[in-house]
């Protein structure tokens, strides 16, 4: 098997949308093969199908083509591989199963659904080993069989499981793992209409298809010790096998949606970057060393080795991918400025055009209908006083729709903070009403460039910070009076570049709404 050129799959089910773990599992295969200089292949398990669900093929490759998982070989569609699909191998399935049923190594099951349901039942009263089948049909007579097949009862095929000893493997991730067979069942290979199983479909298209190792979910390793058997009895040679950790909650219970399990197609529209969830899912479960977190694809692709992967269950961490998403919105969106051109260091970073027009496609898809349209030239000088916070694109509508609404909604006790009382919220807002409204600048950053965005931020900061003493306030009380004002937030970008891009007739009309609600008028 070592000498072996290494061959991996993805082969998902098609019984709903791409999750964590499904993706998981197709970036430690594609990874395997990428750093080994071998194959990966993507083949659709979509032999269920009474659970088959719309769309979710069409999700699957989608969520790979976004994560640039690509593979190397399948069908021709439109210029490029497309997967194989269990479906359309139906003939190799039964030829198969035939050949097992000749050679006494399968037999036919003509237990109905209901029969199966009483016998799990009676098992399960007598508190025997708990197996779905009680083997009733294992060894029916050809005239028994006869008068069955009279009934018309179309039969399933089942696998002659050995009664007696062991089925062991080497799993590279676990170790020697070993069953016994008395503990395993006479487990369906084809279905009643005429689909083969997972079991049976896996191990025919692994071993025409070459795959050398499969890498799956840890959920499988109880089915592993029925397919080494199906292999012997076919007389394929097996893969070498290794079950990945499970993914867990932050509670260390099994992933669910309350953790963040959602759908890979969710996270996208959520604002994650695909570089980001890369990075993120190949944490879940391997490392490299328990300091470095932040890997580039190409990283990955020379780093990844199945030794290094993890035996013990990986914890699925939402803060985790916020801040890795972060990193690569930053990484992606600043752009290294001279410090001869740097006038505004310091104030705010310079973005990429790249990262202005994805954050323009954002808020113009998630900022509700009523809002002010943001135009590029307004998200020009938005972009740079935000990238800093920003944990995904999506919620920058959210968290900076100040700068698009006329009027702010939000609780009037958040003026006042944890110290101030309404007396002195209502003097500081009239007094820096007055000092705004005075001003003969009349600041406006929609269209500027961002030096006189930069002057103007500076020039706000030298009427107002000096107002804080002489109001006998906290620098940071007066700012945090002034922030909620002016965007209806307790947290936002640098306050005197945010007024700037806000501009002044809108400043003076939140902050007059400000002292409407402190006064009670509104």
């Amino acid at each position: 098997m070592s000498e072996r050129k290494v061959r991996v799959r993805f082969a998902p089910s098609p019984t709903g949308y791409p999750h964590i773990g499904n993706i998981r599992t197709a970036l430690f295969n594609w990874l395997f093969a990428r750093h080994s200089g071998g194959s990966f292949i993507v083949r659709i398990e979509d032999t269920d199908v009474t659970r088959k669900v719309e769309g979710a093929v069409d999700a699957i490759l989608d969520s790979l083509e976004w994560l640039e998982i690509d593979w190397d070989e399948g069908p021709r569609v439109g210029g490029k591989y497309g997967p194989y699909f269990q479906s359309q191998r139906l003939d190799i399935y039964k030829e198969t199963a035939q050949l097992l049923l000749t050679e006494d190594r399968a037999y036919r099951c003509y237990c109905s659904s209901e029969q199966l349901a009483q016998m799990r039942a009676e098992m399960a009263e007598r508190k025997e080993s708990m197996r779905s089948y009680d083997r009733r049909c294992r060894n029916l007579s050809q005239e028994e069989q006869d008068k069955l097949e009279a009934q018309d009862i179309t039969p399933v095929v089942r696998f002659k499981t050995p009664l007696e000893g062991q089925t062991s493997f080497n799993d590279l991730i676990k170790g020697e793992v070993t069953f016994d067979n008395s503990t395993l069942d006479d487990f369906v290979l084809l279905k009643s209409d005429g689909y083969p199983t997972y079991h049976l479909a896996n191990i025919v298209d692994d071993h025409l298809m070459q795959i050398s190792h499969v890498l799956r979910a840890d959920e499988w390793l109880s089915s592993t010790p029925r397919h080494i058997l199906l292999y012997d009895a076919l007389g394929y040679e097996p893969p070498l096998f290794a079950h990945l950790p499970m993914i867990l909650g932050s509670d260390r219970s099994k992933l669910s949606k309350r953790h963040g399990a959602t759908s890979i197609t969710e996270y996208r529209r959520q604002g994650y970057l695909p570089q980001a969830m890369m990075n993120f899912l190949a944490l879940l479960g391997w490392s490299l060393d328990d300091k470095t977190e932040i890997f580039s694809k190409e990283e990955l692709v020379q780093q990844f080795s199945i030794e290094r992967v993890s035996k013990t269950a990986a914890i699925f961490n939402r803060e985790k991918l916020e801040w890795i998403n972060g990193f690569y919105i930053r990484k992606d969106a600043i752009v290294e400025v001279p410090p001869a051109e740097g006038y505004a260091t310091g104030l705010a970073p310079k973005v990429s055009t790249d990262f202005v027009d994805r954050l323009l496609e954002s808020l113009d898809n998630d900022l509700p209908p009523e809002v002010r349209r943001p135009t590029k030239e307004y998200v020009e000088q938005i972009a740079p006083l935000i990238v800093e916070r920003l944990k995904t694109l999506k919620e920058a509508a959210d968290l900076f729709d100040f700068f698009f609404l006329d009027e702010l909604v939000y609780d009037a006790d958040l003026l006042l903070g944890k110290k101030l009382t309404k007396e002195a919220a209502v003097a500081a807002l009239e007094a820096a009403l007055q000092r705004l409204t005075a001003l003969s600048v009349d600041w406006d950053g929609i269209g500027r460039d961002e030096k006189k965005v930069a002057e103007d931020a500076q020039l706000l900061e030298g009427v107002l910070r000096p107002l804080a003493a002489e109001l006998g306030l906290k620098t940071g009380e007066f700012f945090g009076l002034l922030r909620v004002a002016t965007t209806g937030h307790t947290a936002a970008p640098p306050l005197f570049q945010t007024m700037a891009v806000v501009g002044k007739d809108r400043c003076l009309r939140h902050i007059k709404l400000a002292l409407d609600r402190l006064r009670g008028k509104a």
